[in-house]
């Protein structure tokens, strides 16, 4: 099984993506996604956190104004909606689940963790439960696999492609 392709991460990296987090990042093994400025928009995390404790969100998302964005869908009832479409829509459902198994198969290329085996991220393969984990997913694996993730990122407001960072969280 190969890694997933994360770009290398620099000190300043851990730096940014701690201050977006507003507290210390753990256990980094790669930046899944940027913005276009060169900043962390999504982190990849290890399985395992150094602790002990299993870790099943890999690619988490960091950025502060998307996941403000993700927020702002999620209190808007978007979830519920996109649920709904889960249902009603077989391909999509099959897209999903199939972005379930990618997630699943990109974690267990870096580290298999019994506790968390079966479980990705988001709520996938079968609810919508959390915006931020399908956007950071969308991200890092790019258009095309996570559909509720792509949907999502295209409902929300904010792009990578628009640098929204603050000054100090600028990539360089």
């Amino acid at each position: 099984m190969s890694r997933p392709p994360f770009a290398p991460f620099t000190e300043r990296d851990v730096e940014i993506v701690s201050a977006q987090l507003g507290r210390e990042a753990r256990d980094v093994i790669g930046i899944a996604a940027r913005c276009v400025c060169g900043a962390p928009t999504v982190v990849a995390t290890k399985p395992r956190l150094s602790n002990g404790t299993p870790f099943p969100t890999l690619y988490y998302l960091t950025h502060p104004a998307a996941t403000i964005a993700a927020s702002h869908l999620e209190a808007n009832g978007r979830m519920a909606e996109l649920a709904a479409e889960l249902e009603a829509e077989p391909e999509i459902a099959e897209q999903y689940r199939a972005a379930h198994e990618a997630y699943l198969a990109d974690r267990a290329s870096i580290l298999e963790v019994d506790e968390i085996e079966g479980y990705s991220a988001g709520g996938m393969p079968t609810r919508v439960k959390c915006l931020h984990a399908l956007i950071g997913h969308s991200l890092a694996a790019g258009p095309g696999l996570n559909p509720i993730g792509d949907q999502a990122l295209a409902e929300c407001g904010w792009s990578p492609e628009v640098c929204a960072c603050a000054p100090d969280q600028r990539g360089a």
